[in-house]
């Protein structure tokens, strides 16, 4: 009896150095790294060797699993659309489906495309029904509380500020934002556009939250609403695709985004920061090159063509 406790106790205690162990390495492997002042990570790994050997948490999950699992909304051209021409499985394509392949090629593990309304992409991932969520997302103060955001990759020009979508036949009636009073306004849910609104826009009739940006524009289109606030060089090339729906941007009207939440980013799970870490080496890798960039003109013309033909 006593020779069985004192094995008992002796496995007790390699069990407890196991824990140990691999406690430390974790702790050790946290503290390599680190978010900035604004709480969003701008430091990168080297990828070119694939995942580390010391990976944890959900980079490590994903090397088990050999898929990295995506949230995506493709309603937001020339970032991520749906071509309907392509096989099923395949239909969702731009420069943020293509950063997402190669970052599951340099991960060596197969990409799945989960697409979802874009109130859903950053709580995907917190519940752990996907590791990453690539949507054009901007990084807030309010975002960051349940998610860690990677470094920008997407600035865009002076159209990547938010504006407000009329009916071409309301532009002498809305001119400002005290012109919104007594007008229902819309958003899309969980957006940037949702908070500037909310932020911006102090009088009106109603504010409606609208689950997607194609169901925005519907939304004006079909007078069920006023006024929308929207991503401008999206809401152009919607207006140049639609040119029988008469929406209009409202000149001079936009909401300036502050500096440091600017730029495309992409989301994890709170903390995720080694997952961070290695997207921010795929990142550094299409800015250093162009490749992002070109991807952007490139599936722009895309987008073009797409709109002509179903125009025709």
């Amino acid at each position: 009896m006593k020779s069985k406790r004192l094995i008992f106790l002796a496995l007790l205690a390699a069990a407890w150095m196991i824990f140990a162990a691999a406690s430390s390495l974790a702790e050790d492997t946290l503290s390599e790294y680190a978010v900035n002042g604004w709480n969003y990570v701008d430091q990168s790994m080297d990828v070119s060797h694939g995942i580390p050997e010391n990976a944890i948490g959900v980079l490590a999950r994903i090397r088990d699993a050999g898929v990295l699992r995506v949230a995506i909304e493709p309603y937001f051209p020339p970032q991520e659309f749906i071509d309907p021409s392509l096989p099923e499985g395949e239909q969702i394509v731009g420069p943020d489906v293509e950063l997402a392949r190669l970052i599951a090629e340099r991960m060596g593990v197969k990409l799945q495309l989960v697409p979802m309304d874009f109130s859903l992409v950053l709580t995907s991932v917190n519940d752990g029904d996907c590791d990453l969520a690539i949507s054009a997302l901007m990084y807030t103060p309010g975002r960051a509380v349940t998610n860690t955001f990677s470094k920008g990759y997407y600035y865009g020009d002076e159209d990547s500020d938010v504006g407000l979508l009329v009916q071409v036949r309301n532009l002498e009636k809305i001119k400002s934002l005290d012109d919104l009073a007594g007008k229902i306004i819309v958003a899309q849910s969980g957006s940037l556009h949702e908070a500037l609104a909310a932020e911006k826009i102090l009088e009106y009739q109603e504010f409606r939250r609208i689950s997607t940006i194609q169901e925005v524009y519907q939304a004006i289109a079909n007078r069920w609403a006023d006024a929308a606030v929207v991503n401008v060089a999206a809401a152009k090339s919607y207006i140049e695709a639609h040119p029988q729906q008469k929406l209009a941007l409202v000149p001079g009207l936009q909401f300036q985004i502050d500096q440091e939440m600017q730029g495309d980013r992409i989301a994890a799970k709170k903390d995720e920061l080694q997952l961070m870490y290695f997207v921010n080496g795929v990142i550094d890798e299409v800015l250093a090159d162009g490749r992002y960039m070109a991807w952007i003109d490139s599936y722009q013309e895309y987008w073009d063509r797409i709109n002509q033909s179903a125009a025709n």
